[in-house]
């Protein structure tokens, strides 16, 4: 799995997508829920900051946003906790395959 740190995350982002990758933003407002989501084929995932997230312009720019969905007084999660969910559910995901 490769990982990057990037200067431009929007100007990265449009790169990825000319290789064909599919862009998945975390966010707690995302349309769909992370479980009812088909990750497939080459996907690359942008996780905001825990103070503010993921700004507007990278939003506009992902190709889907996902939530986690979370019960009882937990309105957020830490960055790397998000991650790992997520990409646990990638690959759960593509070894039932």
């Amino acid at each position: 799995m490769k990982v990057a740190r990037v200067t431009n995350i929007t100007e990265t982002i449009k790169k990825l997508k000319e290789y064909g990758l599919w862009i998945y933003g975390l966010d707690m407002e995302g349309s769909t829920k992370i479980y009812d989501t088909k990750f497939d084929g080459a996907i690359g995932i942008v996780v905001g900051n825990e103070g503010s997230g993921i700004s507007r312009l990278v939003k506009e720019n992902c190709d889907f946003m996902v939530n986690i969905p979370m019960t009882g007084n937990i309105n957020s999660l830490n960055a790397s906790v998000s991650t790992a969910i997520c990409i646990y559910e990638i690959i759960r995901q593509k070894n039932m395959r």
